[in-house]
């Protein structure tokens, strides 16, 4: 009796235990619900009386252990990517999470890109990239849950494959989880209903079960942070910065071997080697980019990072990460990005090939990939 009276407060939607530290942790209730009978976590509370669904976050190995009960149930999966960090969102290995059901791609956020888009290409160049990391999807949706364009598309896809199973909605932080969610709540649920107790086997984080009318669920689980995504490591006021809401606006710069591009303080961008030739930068427009001489960047760096480089801004500099330099080989006629997770890319428009050096925050991903555009 005595260990009972020490056990941790669990929440009566989804038994997760409850505190009161940090809201975006699941489990979170103000401080003044800790105590009462009967608490609901702030995701229970949300999704029950306002037919919300909230972000909450959890870390790479918690998030790992989630996905661990996926392959043994029949169910389908709706695996939510930003179109705008497409690398850095996807979720690595989650295939063998999976097993045997069906995995409905939704490529979130495609307003950034202009209206004269080859939406058939874009999808095509989706599945190739998913396959390159081992994913088998059974349909690729491209939506905007900010312009609400392309969702009803995305309820139809998800019952066009459920065909009566639960449905696992999985994705990486600030994809646009929530708002897919709130969506199949509005269209799928009936949530007169109490929310249901259920617990992955083998972990204590629970996910939430959204009750369908069929008496399956959609199953809401927290978000997954991964750190080589800029956003993540980005001071929380600079994001509006970093991360778009409006169509990208293309700016493209004839460079010389020998020249550097800043973005702000959060990378560099040196062409090291090759013939003239034109690189397109596809980045937030609150991003300042800035262009010097290869011989300069160093020194221009120490001087005014935090100031005229920015964000970060000089205050934050302590805590950022110091950079790692990245050394990218463009062969000839290969048309290619380079992929900075979280900060866009830079489209390679030459085509004699190239050497480049990008300068980013120590783990961040820097990739080539095949271009988007």
């Amino acid at each position: 009796m005595a260990s009972d009276l020490h056990r941790p407060p669990r929440c009566a939607g989804c038994g997760i235990t409850l505190h009161n530290e940090d809201q975006r942790k699941p489990g979170y209730v103000p401080a003044s619900s800790l105590s009462k009978e009967g608490a609901v976590c702030q995701r229970c509370f949300r999704i029950k009386n306002y037919n919300e669904a909230s972000s909450v976050t959890v870390n790479q190995d918690e998030f790992l252990k989630l996905l661990g009960g996926i392959a043994g149930t029949d169910s389908l999966v709706v695996h939510i990517v930003d179109l705008f960090d497409f690398q850095g969102s996807l979720i690595s290995g989650l295939q063998r999470f999976v097993g045997h059901n069906p995995v409905l791609l939704v490529v979130n956020k495609i307003d950034l890109l202009p209206p004269v888009t080859n939406w058939n290409r874009l999808r095509n160049w989706v599945q190739k990239q998913a396959r390159e990391e081992g994913l088998k999807v059974a349909d690729v949706v491209l939506c905007s849950a900010r312009r609400n364009i392309g969702f009803d598309r995305v309820v139809e896809a998800v019952n066009d494959h459920r065909k009566g199973r639960d449905v696992y909605v999985v994705g990486a932080t600030n994809v646009g989880k929530s708002t897919l969610i709130n969506r199949l709540i509005s269209d799928y649920s009936d949530l007169k209903r109490e929310l249901t107790v259920s617990r992955y086997p083998g972990t204590t984080l629970d996910a939430v079960h959204i009750p369908l009318d069929d008496g399956k669920s959609i199953v809401d689980t927290p978000g997954i942070v991964y750190d080589w995504r800029m956003s993540e490591i980005i001071p929380r006021k600079d994001l509006a910065a970093l991360l778009p809401d409006k169509p990208l606006k293309p700016m493209t710069y004839q460079l010389n071997p020998g020249q550097t591009l800043f973005f702000g303080a959060l990378a560099r961008f040196d062409f090291i080697e090759g013939e003239r030739q034109s690189f397109t930068a596809q980045v937030s427009g609150g991003l300042t980019i800035h262009r010097t001489k290869l011989e300069r960047a160093d020194e221009l760096f120490a001087q005014h990072r935090g100031e005229m480089l920015t964000p970060p801004s000089r205050e934050d500099l302590d805590s950022f990460p110091t950079w790692t330099r990245h050394r990218l080989r463009i062969p000839p006629n290969a048309e290619q990005d380079v992929f900075v997770s979280g900060l866009g890319w830079i489209q390679v428009n030459g085509k004699t090939g190239a050497v480049v050096d990008v300068h980013a925050p120590k783990g961040i991903k820097v990739m080539l990939r095949d271009s988007i555009l």
